[in-house]
């Protein structure tokens, strides 16, 4: 219980002599220049960044479903077309 008290006082005294030094004023001012600095960068947050990324996620599958959707309109309004460019694809792709 002594040492508790002892490590209570100490830590007070600590904190006392760090808030009326010029450390506290060096950390105030490092804050206030980092803080501009994060300011002038236009960071996001996370929580917007993962929003963001959802919002992308979201947008990728919906472009792969229309490229198929569009693939399977074509071949069944240009089959000729279609075949040939399947064709030429395979030929790329074996070469």
């Amino acid at each position: 219980m002594l040492s508790q008290k002892l490590f209570e006082e100490i830590s007070a005294k600590i904190g006392e002599t760090i808030a009326a030094s010029p450390a506290k004023d060096i950390e105030k001012n490092v804050r206030a220049m980092m803080a501009s600095t994060f300011a002038k960068m236009d960071l996001v947050t996370r929580e917007e960044f993962d929003v963001q990324q959802a919002v992308l996620a979201r947008t990728r599958e919906k472009l792969a479903a229309l490229e198929t959707r569009l693939s399977r309109l074509e071949a069944e309004l240009f089959p000729e077309e279609t075949a040939a460019k399947v064709e030429e694809q395979s030929e790329l792709g074996h070469s």
